[in-house]
């Protein structure tokens, strides 16, 4: 499927070049609900790394809503370009992840990404970045904090509780099953944060994880 890219940069750059990049694009994220009128599918994204790292193993697996069943998948193998830098994953496993995203048949309405939105030093994380360069909604779905505060979130599924920075609320900490360790749930792009805590605990079956995020990591991680 070809999908042209909205604010489209290079990806061949050092990491302080990569982080000018972010503090250029965080501006383009719209932080409130721009979706579809009716969600039929939603996709999670996620990428693993083969060989010592030096390639990346990108997977999308799109999902009838709100039955959850997996309509379609696509994996892809890059080779890696960008090293590991906290803070900058989407320059690392962005290339390969659109690339699997074009082997689609079907359009998803929402993407949830398997990593931060907003919940990022410069409020561009992974969610932020691949939502911005599709002009598509994204949530930013991650299983542990990368920056912020919170306080403790209550035990029962549903919970949950502000996730802060610098007195600015960026994210949530989401309960998605009883007395198991929380999510770390932001907005990406064209998803309001209360929408972004809906949609997720929607996609949520037996599991800690959303089968979204369960689904593409399985493809991911082989």
């Amino acid at each position: 499927m070809e999908f042209p890219l909205h604010h489209a940069h290079r990806w061949d750059v050092s990491p302080k070049e990569a982080r000018l990049i972010q503090q250029q694009m965080c501006h383009h994220v719209v932080e409130r609900d721009l979706l579809p009128e009716r969600i039929a599918t939603v996709a999670g994204i996620d990428a693993g790394f083969e060989n010592g790292g030096k390639v990346t193993r990108a997977a999308v697996a799109v999902l009838s809503f709100p039955k959850l069943e997996l309509v379609e998948s696509a994996v892809v193998r890059l080779p890696t370009q960008f090293p590991y830098v906290p803070g900058l994953l989407s320059f690392r496993e962005i290339p390969a992840v659109i690339e699997a995203m074009r082997l689609l048949t079907i359009l998803p309405d929402l993407i949830l990404c398997d990593g931060q939105g907003r919940a990022h030093p410069l409020r561009f994380g992974i969610a932020s970045h691949l939502g911005v360069l599709l002009n598509m909604p994204t949530i930013g779905v991650a299983k542990s904090r990368l920056i912020g505060e919170h306080v403790a979130v209550p035990a029962r599924k549903g919970a949950w509780v502000e996730l802060t920075h610098k007195e600015e609320v960026i994210g949530a900490v989401l309960r998605t099953r009883a007395g198991v360790r929380p999510l770390f749930v932001s907005t990406g792009h064209r998803v309001s944060l209360p929408t972004a805590l809906d949609f997720t605990l929607r996609c949520v079956g037996r599991y800690r994880l959303p089968e979204t995020t369960r689904q593409a990591h399985a493809l991911a991680s082989g």
